[in-house]
C-alpha cells in the first residue's frame, strides 16, 4: 500500500512537473507586462519573442497570447510580483498618446502641473505621443528622469535599435513647413498625416514633432546644420506664464476678476502675465488686442483672440497653449478649450504677441 501511495505521489510531481514545461510554449498578457519582462521571466530575448510572434513592435495587450520559443523557465511565473509590478508601474509612469497636454495628463493623475514638470525636468509644454512620464513623486525619488528628447525604449537592453526606430519616424517641423510640404517630403498623404497624428486641421507649429511612415522618414533629407532650431522658440517666461495659467484650472469666473478668487477673459492674461514677471497694466481684451502683433506661426504662450461675441468687436482672449488648444477664463471659469469647437472657430479673429 505504502508503495502504490509512493507511485502516485511520484507521477503527480513528474505530471506537474511537465505540465509547467508545457505551459511555458505559451504566455498570456497579464496588465503591466512588457516584452522584456517577459523575455527576462523565460530567459530568452525580445527579438527571440518578436520573431515568433511576428510583432513588428514592443506593443503588446492584455490576454494576448505570446508564444515563448525556447522557454527554459520550469514554473509559472510569480503572479503575486507580477502584479505588484504592474500595479507600481501604472501608478508611477504614463505613456503619451496623440491629443494629450501637460495640463489633461496632470488632471487625470490628480498631480500639479508644476510637478508634473518637474518630476520629468520638462522645460516646455511640448510632448509627444510615445513620450513616457513620472506621475508620482515616489517614482520620481527612485528612478531616474527620463530623456525628455527621445521616447524611452519599452523594449529590454539587449535590443538597442528600439530607440533609433523611433527616431525615424518622427518629423520636427521647421518654420515655413505646411502639411502638404511636409507629405511630399516624407511620401505620405496630407490625409494620412493627420490620422497617424491625430490632427483635426491643418494647423502646426515649428518644434513640433510628427509621426511619419518610417521609410520616408528615413530617406527624408536631413534637417541643415546651419538651422537646427525653430525660429520663435518657447522662452522661459512663455513657459512660466503657462505653468502658473495651468496652475490655475477651475477658477470661477468673474465679472472684471484679478485675482485667484475669480477672473474674467482679460483679468486672467493680466494675472498670469504679470505673475510669470512681465509687468503690464490692466487692460480690457481689445486693450490687450493693441497691445500685441499678429504672428503666423502661434508658439504655446501666445495670445488668440476672439471678436464678436458678447459684444461687438474684440471681445474675448485666451492663451496659445499648442495642439490647437488654449486656456481661458470661459462662463465655466479657468478651461481648456479647443480651436475647432464651432463657436471659437466662428469667433476666432486671430493670433498675436505682446510687444
Amino acid at each position: 500500500m505504502k508503495k502504490q501511495a509512493a507511485s502516485l505521489i511520484t507521477a503527480a510531481v513528474l505530471t506537474s512537473a511537465f505540465s509547467s514545461v508545457a505551459s511555458a510554449d505559451t504566455y498570456i498578457v497579464k496588465k503591466g507586462d512588457t516584452l522584456s519582462r517577459i523575455a527576462i521571466t523565460y530567459k530568452t530575448t525580445v527579438v527571440d519573442l518578436k520573431k515568433a510572434n511576428n510583432l513588428s513592435s514592443d506593443l503588446i495587450y492584455v490576454n494576448q497570447t505570446i508564444t515563448v520559443p525556447d522557454s527554459k523557465v520550469v514554473s509559472k511565473p510569480d503572479v503575486a510580483s507580477s502584479v505588484q509590478a504592474a500595479k507600481t508601474e501604472t501608478a508611477s509612469v504614463y505613456v503619451v498618446v496623440s491629443g494629450d497636454t501637460l495640463s489633461k495628463i496632470a488632471s487625470l493623475h490628480k498631480i500639479s502641473l508644476s510637478n508634473l514638470m518637474k518630476w520629468n525636468n520638462l522645460s516646455s509644454h511640448l510632448i509627444y505621443p510615445g513620450q513616457k512620464l513620472k506621475v508620482s513623486n515616489e517614482s520620481a525619488s527612485t528612478t531616474p528622469a527620463p530623456a525628455t528628447t527621445q521616447p524611452a525604449p519599452v523594449s529590454s537592453p539587449k535590443a538597442p535599435a528600439a530607440p533609433a526606430k523611433q527616431a525615424q519616424s518622427t518629423y520636427i517641423i521647421k518654420p515655413g513647413d505646411t502639411l502638404s510640404g511636409i507629405s511630399k517630403q516624407v511620401g505620405m498623404s496630407v490625409k494620412d498625416l493627420k490620422t497617424l497624428n491625430n490632427l483635426k486641421s491643418d494647423l502646426i507649429h515649428a518644434g513640433q514633432k510628427l509621426l511619419v511612415n518610417k521609410e520616408a522618414a528615413v530617406s527624408a533629407p536631413a534637417e541643415p546644420a546651419k538651422n537646427p532650431a525653430p525660429a520663435n522658440p518657447v522662452q522661459n517666461d512663455k513657459v512660466d506664464v503657462l505653468t502658473i495659467a495651468q496652475d490655475l484650472l477651475g477658477t470661477p469666473y468673474v465679472w472684471a476678476g484679478s485675482t485667484p478668487e475669480g477672473f474674467d477673459c482679460s483679468g486672467f492674461i493680466y494675472y498670469a502675465f504679470n505673475k510669470a514677471g512681465k509687468k503690464m497694466g490692466r487692460y480690457s481684451s481689445e486693450g490687450y488686442y493693441n497691445r500685441a502683433y499678429y504672428v503666423n506661426d502661434p508658439q504655446p504662450g501666445d495670445l488668440v483672440f476672439f471678436e464678436n461675441t458678447y459684444k461687438a468687436g474684440i471681445s474675448h482672449m485666451g492663451i496659445y497653449l499648442g495642439n490647437n488648444e488654449f486656456i481661458h477664463a470661459g462662463d465655466n471659469g479657468v478651461e481648456i478649450s479647443n480651436l475647432d469647437n464651432p463657436y471659437y472657430k466662428k469667433h476666432f479673429e486671430g493670433f498675436k504677441r505682446f510687444y
